[in-house]
């Protein structure tokens, strides 16, 4: 079993146009945090994505909420496309056009919204399945 990583304790601290890009150095040590994540390039800026599987739309939708909030909440927000059985979520910061430390903390911060237990979590799903 995974321990949690130490990321998703972390918050998002504010970035600017100036704020530095990790280095390919950073980055192989806060991959090991988050290693199911995929680094991908689009439009000449690297990225952070993970495509999430879950059983239903109405999973995937209520997976999708989870993020949102957490986005909100940090202030930092991934690109989601949300098909059904499957959430793909993408981390990069917009203002720096690459990857900020904030990317691999939010990214460790959904993996550990992917894997809630309990009754409250249960009921979230359950209520999103409801019409």
């Amino acid at each position: 079993m995974r321990t949690m990583s130490t990321l998703s304790v972390e918050r998002c601290v504010a970035c600017r146009r100036d704020s530095p890009r990790v280095t390919v150095a950073e980055i192989a040590e806060l991959r090991h945090e988050v290693p199911e994540w995929q680094l991908v390039e689009r439009d000449g800026i690297a990225r952070l994505e993970r495509a999430f599987g879950l059983p239903t739309f109405a999973d995937a939708l209520a997976f999708t909420n989870r993020v949102g909030a957490l986005a909100e909440a940090e202030g930092h927000h991934p690109a989601l496309l949300t098909e059904w059985g499957r959430v793909t979520v993408t981390w990069w910061t917009h203002k720096i056009r690459g990857l900020h430390r904030n990317d691999f903390i939010m990214a460790a911060k959904t993996d550990a919204l992917f894997a809630p237990s309990g009754p409250a979590a249960r009921a979230e799903i359950r209520e999103a399945r409801t019409p």
